[in-house]
């Protein structure tokens, strides 16, 4: 999926092409690298100084295509490398809370989930920063598990850290973790006064981590800062690019994302908390999934990915109820047939879902025209020439893929005549998304 030879719309562009400029100025990020016409720092899909996003995910691209170039693959190449260390990262918490049987079942899933799948390879909005958000909150919880069981300092410092990494990649919704470390904690039998301890420690190593950038982007940039953290807010109580969704949206896309029968897990898994109410464990479990999909289902803008980084606790859930039905003793189905179903189903539905988004029989696909064009135009580009080319929807990807500047629309005559007077040469794409040299008069 990783192999899909453009940049996919949506995020992906916008994410590769600021990570691209990041490889001259890493604290300056910047979409339109020389802008030619006024634009407004309001409208992230045109403006110079792009603070859209936290830097993490676009600083980790920019590494990656400073070792492996400019091109697609360096772009995904750090999702794919997260999401892989996240396998194996999931099997060591279902193994160490309950058993290695769960962490097996769990890396399972996360293996083979088609929306991670997705986010990874760019095909999903908002892609490689759901995927480095995800990560640092799941390495979150590895260090918390570490820390209640070693009980030394490092690992709260680690988590601490992975937390303001979160913070780095997606602002505030990495908090979530605190309570379910707190939950943790008092399973492993920690008094009161050491939890508000750890915690503290955490805090300072979060703040260590996550506050230089933000006090930098007010200093240096700060009415695109103030903007992004107001838009940011508002995606709390407005409907931002047309997303709003009803208020079970999350619920409701659940079964698409995890499987249709992911219902039956989550009620008898939370019903088990419930029951065993002094079981840390479960807690933890329920807030990692309960809390976000709560919270994003008051938010009036929604996605899909918004609820992305709580996979792991799901699986894990999954993974306990199919091991209950597995151990006849439980009695959780009388019937030893339904049993059998209910097991293939909690694996098969999510396989299938995987199976429809990977289109493993229809291969790599065909470049599209438009790519073909980028790329010719291109190979023709002199070093140091002063190119700009206009009427094109695939802007993004030219200033990616070239070192153009590229504009959707024509601009006034005024602007052109200043262009030519400054020795740019102009491009027009036509119909046939063929870039012809352009006069204006």
């Amino acid at each position: 999926m990783s192999l899909d030879p453009f940049l996919h719309p949506w995020d992906e562009r916008c994410h590769a092409l600021v990570a691209k400029n990041l490889m001259e100025h890493p604290f300056k990020p910047t979409l339109y690298e020389t802008p030619i016409e006024p634009f407004h720092y309001q409208n992230w899909t045109a403006n110079h100084i792009w603070l859209h996003k936290q830097p993490v995910p676009l600083w980790g691209i920019s590494l990656s295509m400073y070792f492996y170039g400019t091109n697609e693959f360096a772009v995904r190449l750090p999702s794919i490398v997260l999401s892989s260390f996240s396998v194996i990262m999931a099997f060591f918490i279902g193994a160490r809370l309950f058993s290695k049987r769960i962490g097996y079942y769990t890396a399972f899933f996360i293996a083979i989930n088609g929306l991670l799948l997705e986010m990874v390879s760019g095909r999903a909005p908002t892609d490689h920063v759901d995927v480095f958000f995800a990560f640092f909150i799941e390495a979150c919880v590895v260090c918390a598990v570490l820390l209640a069981e070693k009980k030394k300092t490092l690992w709260a410092i680690l988590s601490g850290a992975s937390i303001g990494l979160a913070i780095l990649c997606k602002w505030l919704p990495a908090l979530i973790v605190f309570p379910i470390v707190i939950m943790l904690l008092s399973y492993y039998k920690f008094t009161l006064k050491e939890i508000i301890g750890k915690v503290l420690i955490m805090l300072g190593a979060l703040l260590v981590v996550a506050a230089p950038w933000q006090i930098y982007i007010f200093t240096v940039f700060p009415e695109e800062a103030a903007w992004e953290y107001l838009l940011n807010v508002r995606h709390l109580t407005e409907s931002i690019e047309d997303q709003a969704k009803p208020f079970y949206y999350h619920f409701e896309i659940m079964r698409i994302s995890y499987g249709e029968l992911i219902y039956l897990p989550l009620l008898w898994f939370t019903f088990r908390a419930f029951k065993l109410r002094k079981d840390g464990r479960y807690w933890a479990i329920c807030i990692w999934v309960w809390v976000p999909f709560l919270f994003f289902s008051f938010v009036v803008t929604k996605m899909q990915s918004y609820t992305l980084f709580t996979a792991p606790a799901l699986f894990i859930i999954t993974s306990l109820f199919i091991d209950a039905l597995m151990k006849p003793e439980q009695k959780m189905v009388k019937r030893q047939w339904l049993r059998y179903i209910l097991i293939a189903a909690l694996f098969l539905l999510p396989m299938r879902y995987t199976l429809e988004r990977l289109k493993p029989f229809e291969g790599r696909g065909e470049v599209p025209n438009w790519m073909l064009q980028i790329t010719a135009f291109e190979s023709k580009l002199q070093k140091g020439e002063k190119v700009v080319v206009f009427n094109t929807p695939h802007n993004i990807e030219y200033m990616f893929y070239t070192d153009v500047t590229a504009y959707p629309y024509v601009p006034s005559m005024p602007v052109l005549d200043s262009l030519i007077e400054n020795g740019f040469q102009l491009f027009l794409i036509d119909e046939n998304e063929v870039p012809i040299p352009f006069t204006p008069w």
